[in-house]
């Protein structure tokens, strides 16, 4: 995929960046996952990469993201939205609005780009 940039922010580490226009409903990204049992998750929950998993499946599972899915840094609401693909084994990351060159790309943690629910960190 093309379309934006990685690059370190001020406040919240690194975060990706449009470097072209983007419109509503557009694929901004797809990476696959490796997917991860309850139990390799309860592992993953005391270290750092517990921050960069998704839920995943019904049985309390989650995933890892391979590629810049793990980099787009949380907004409420945020101008893009995650999907999971659960037969292909990838999460697809869609604009829900127009976004300008030079904007920070964000999703919602919580899974809704209008999900103002609180998230398990301080946000910037």
């Amino acid at each position: 995929m093309t379309g934006f940039e990685i690059k370190k922010t001020t406040k919240k580490g690194w975060g990706v960046f449009a470097i072209r226009n983007f419109k509503k409903n557009e694929l901004v990204t797809a990476a696959p996952v490796v997917v991860m049992s309850a139990a390799e998750m309860k592992l993953l929950d005391d270290t750092r990469l517990h921050d960069y998993i998704f839920h995943w499946g019904e049985e309390g599972g989650c995933c890892m993201a391979l590629g810049n899915v793990p980099i787009f840094n949380h907004a409420a609401p945020s101008n893009c939205e995650y999907f999971q693909d659960n037969e292909g084994e990838q999460i697809e990351i869609y604009t829900v609005k127009n976004i300008k060159k030079g904007e920070e790309l964000t999703i919602n943690y919580n899974g809704d780009a209008n999900n103002n629910d609180r998230v398990w960190f301080e946000t910037a």
